[in-house]
């Protein structure tokens, strides 16, 4: 932002032609005078300019803030939903407000500033900002969504209208940049570099752009392209401090590949955008990362007409459980074998808004468990917040615990405490298993109540668009419907993990996803659910 003259430096040019004594008893000092003082009007003429372009900054920024929040606290949950408002509202408040902040100190105002004061403890980070950013990228990559769509706005179900700007384009690709993320680098940059040819306001330079832009394409190995790039950035700007000798670097490199492949010549790249799919992603650090996101987006899921054939819906009465012989559940198989099944009416819409408020206040970053420790720490591969819920704390979750008993025919006394989770921009839970494995056997040892025997997960929202609970191992797709419950076990009879029930929950494209996590472990069920010597279900 400009910046403009206080009154301070305004008192100091005064101070600075403030004229000597007995100056009056020579004329010709006197007019040296006239001119000192027009000098001030005209000093103070532009310092009201200033101070009125200030302002006038100001009410537009704030009259577009008007707007917005106007919209957005009409469904708060709804237009936070879509995952660009989300990431915007996290660029906003963590850089633009600051910005402003540094614009009305200029003029300080004590009203603004103390309110700033007040609410910055509350405002996203840099980390928060970024992890936003790389959140929308994410997506991009589960979903195979082009940078043009997030730009656009262009996602399934979406009320809400956002937009990235061409600024907006190039910080995501600065924050994939400064991670080493070549790739997305490439395909944000790339994209603030079409809506900029296309004329869209923007503040950065297009040089900015084809430096990051040309750097990145040349770590993702096409060196062509780097090349006419990097020719595009010279054009624009000769005197730039790195293009001409990456130029140079880039030829040479070119020349010396060529050579080995006695080749004497290549046709130059064209300057053709760059699209979803010219670059290959890089492999990571999960093997089934394929089949994953393939299922995430509906794709590979292996239901076939024979296994469907073998699913069934009934009246579920817990073995004759007095709580449920008048109104038993009503039970549908999602798949036969690992047998996963799903209650209808799981929970109430009273129930549900019960648990959302008093798991709100409590939320905080999910963590997982260590395999080698036992100690919860947060990752990277899971994204959310969670909260846990004790049935002493409301008669509502005194009542979830009893039904999941009733339900099951397990106990809960051994289960862990109702786990509340809440999955936001991009939220996800990559491919895990909920018991622990041989290597590591001190998972659970602090709880001594055993393995996890099984998984109740509580959906407690629709989620628009993304969101399923996914099993990588037998390609099995499970979307959220509010109310509704599954359920599985996660050990064999024998005691013994069974290691189909790896699974995940996709990135939530479109909503806001909430469930609720019963954990229930091996301690207190030998009766029953008895021990077998086989693995059988």
């Amino acid at each position: 932002m400009r910046k403009y003259p206080s009154l301070l430096s305004l008192a100091l040019v005064c101070c600075c032609c403030s004229i000597q004594a007995e100056v009056f008893t020579s004329i010709g000092q006197m007019t040296d005078l006239i001119y000192t003082e027009k000098e001030l009007v005209q000093s103070l003429k532009e310092y009201i300019k200033a101070e009125e372009s200030k302002l006038d900054a100001v009410k537009s920024w704030a009259n577009k803030l008007d707007v917005l929040t106007r919209a957005s606290t009409l469904d708060p949950e709804g237009y936070l939903a879509h995952p660009v408002n989300a990431y915007k509202l996290m660029k906003r408040l963590n850089t633009e407000w600051s910005e402003l902040e540094s614009l009305v100190l200029q003029d300080p105002s004590d009203g603004f500033i103390s309110n700033m004061t007040v609410h910055r403890q509350y405002f996203p980070d840099q980390e928060d900002e970024k992890g936003a950013a790389k959140a929308l990228m994410r997506l991009q990559d589960t979903y195979k969504l082009d940078s043009e769509s997030f730009a656009r706005g262009k996602l399934p179900g979406m009320h809400h209208n956002a937009i990235l700007t061409v600024d907006d384009c190039y910080d995501m690709g600065k924050t994939a940049y400064n991670e080493a993320d070549y790739y997305h680098a490439v395909l944000w940059m790339q994209q603030a570099l079409r809506q900029m040819d296309a004329e869209e306001e923007h503040v950065v330079s297009k040089a900015d752009v084809l430096d990051y832009l040309s750097y990145s394409v040349y770590q993702m190995g096409d060196l062509p392209r780097a090349i006419e790039l990097t020719r595009r950035l010279v054009a624009i700007d000769s005197s730039h401090q790195r293009a001409g000798g990456n130029l140079r670097y880039f030829e040479k490199l070119l020349s010396k590949q060529l050579n080995e492949l006695n080749q004497e010549g290549q046709e130059p790249a064209t300057e053709e955008p760059i699209q979803l799919g010219t670059y290959k992603r890089p492999k990571d650090y999960l093997p089934e990362r394929e089949i994953y996101e393939a299922l995430c987006r509906g794709e590979g899921v292996k239901m076939t007409t024979e296994r469907r054939s073998r699913l069934y819906c009934r009246y579920h009465d817990g073995n004759r459980n007095p709580r449920l012989l008048l109104q038993p559940m009503k039970e549908e198989d999602e798949w036969d074998s690992p047998h996963i099944v799903r209650y209808l009416n799981a929970l109430s819409d009273q129930e549900i808004e019960k648990i959302k408020e008093l798991a709100k206040p409590r939320l905080a970053r999910a963590t997982v468990r260590d395999p080698i420790t036992g100690i919860l720490t947060t990752a990277n591969y899971r994204v959310s917040k969670s909260a846990w819920l004790e049935g002493e704390e409301d008669p509502v979750i005194e009542r979830v615990n009893q039904r999941i008993e009733d339900i099951t025919g397990l106990t809960t006394q051994t289960a862990e405490l109702l786990q509340i989770a809440n999955y936001g921009v991009g939220g996800q839970y990559e491919p895990h298993f909920d018991f622990s494995r041989k290597e590591e056997p001190d998972a659970f040892k602090t709880l001594g109540t055993g393995n996890r025997v099984a998984t109740f997960l509580n959906y407690m929202s629709d989620v628009e668009a993304g969101g399923a609970t996914v099993f990588p191992d037998f390609g099995a797709a499970i979307y959220p419907k509010k109310g509704t419950a599954v359920f599985w076990y996660n050990l064999f009879r024998s005691g013994e993990g069974d290691y189909r029930t790896r699974h995940a929950a996709c990135p939530v494209l479109v909503g806001s996803k909430w469930v609720s996590n019963k954990w229930i472990h091996e301690r207190g069920q030998e009766f029953r659910r008895p021990c077998g010597l086989t693995e059988v279900d």
